[in-house]
């Protein structure tokens, strides 16, 4: 695409955003701080689900220093049911880092950006030009299934080479001082609200004309998936004084977060008091819990939680979370003793 067809492009985009972009919290005060934020909690998850969790995020963490300063199991408390918690452990390593490093202010070129915890070329793009009103190419899902279908682009985007084409095309669109919010935006805006995964709204489409797609809804292109993986997993209810015993993670997936305690051996002739589902990247988990006996000593990593707060004092992944809240809850039913 030459640079008048670009220009003509970008022009038809921002005439279309500014009559039908959502409002969006991040976007009304898009400070780098609250991008930074967003862009975290946008990775693996749809604006409608984060939009609540990013206001609740900005009045206890309004700034970068407050969150570099907030303890860690605070912010995973208040990550919790948006899952994937390395965001949030990355994004507190950030604000950190921001903090020691850049005395609080968020840097703004991208290659000092994809060296925070977390911080990928998407989302230092994304920071760089919706936090700073750069130039600066940002291809996320919405922005790449655009280009795609724009360029009637045949090839897996989620290869090598078709990765490399979708940023050189984003990246040729661009314009040259300025304007990379509103050219950004109101790219990934046509993606969410146009040309869709299914059923693209092609007739409405402010750049129709420009499209290179002979059949959009085909596009764009990608590698086979991964076969699901089923995993089973067990763990134990304990009790003692209307506590229950939960343990403290480690590790990447699940670390700083409690679970019930994982069971290595299952109690003889029991049944499960419970058993639920979740997903986990190309992973199916069944989680099962058993009741089971009280031990003689808690290890480090333990702690007895009052059952009736739990669910409010603990930090859980969802799955656990679930099973947790279904086990507290058929609790409370049952006749006291």
């Amino acid at each position: 695409m030459n640079p008048g067809e670009a220009r003509v492009l970008r022009e038809k985009l921002a005439r279309w955003f500014h009559a039908h972009g959502r409002s969006l919290p991040w976007r009304e005060n898009p400070t780098p701080y609250a991008v930074l934020v967003s862009e975290f909690m946008l990775q693996q998850t749809q604006v409608s689900s984060a939009t609540p969790y990013f206001l609740r995020w900005m009045a206890a963490f309004p700034s970068i220093e407050s969150l570099a300063q907030a303890d860690e199991h605070a912010v995973l408390h208040l990550w919790q049911g948006l899952g994937y918690y390395s965001r949030a452990r990355n994004l507190h390593r950030t604000a950190k880092e921001v903090v020691r490093q850049f005395s609080g202010s968020i840097p703004h070129e991208p290659a000092v950006l994809k060296k925070l915890p977390g911080v990928g070329a998407y989302s230092a793009g994304a920071i760089a030009s919706f936090g700073f009103n750069l130039p600066v190419a940002a291809v996320d899902a919405n922005i790449a299934r655009v280009l795609a279908r724009i360029a009637n682009y045949q090839s897996p985007i989620d290869s090598t080479e078709g990765n490399r084409f979708l940023w050189n095309l984003a990246t040729a669109l661009l314009p040259t001082h300025y304007g990379g919010r509103l050219h950004n935006s109101s790219l990934m805006e046509l993606g969410a609200l146009v040309c869709t995964p299914k059923k693209p709204q092609c007739l409405i489409c402010p750049v129709r004309s420009e499209c290179r797609a002979s059949d959009p809804a085909s596009l764009p292109k990608k590698a086979p998936r991964k076969a699901v993986i089923a995993i089973d997993e067990t763990a134990a209810w304990i009790e003692h004084h209307q506590c229950v015993l939960l343990e403290k993670q480690t590790g990447r997936r699940s670390g700083g977060l409690w679970k019930l305690p994982l069971l290595t051996e299952l109690p003889e002739g029991s049944q499960p008091l419970l058993e639920t589902s979740y997903p986990f990247t190309h992973h199916k988990v069944t989680l099962r819990v058993y009741p089971a006996a009280v031990p003689d000593a808690t290890a480090d990593h333990q702690q007895w939680f009052p059952i009736s707060t739990v669910l409010k004092e603990a930090a859980l992944p969802s799955g656990h979370r679930r099973a947790l809240t279904a086990l507290v809850q058929a609790k409370s039913l049952l006749p006291l003793a």
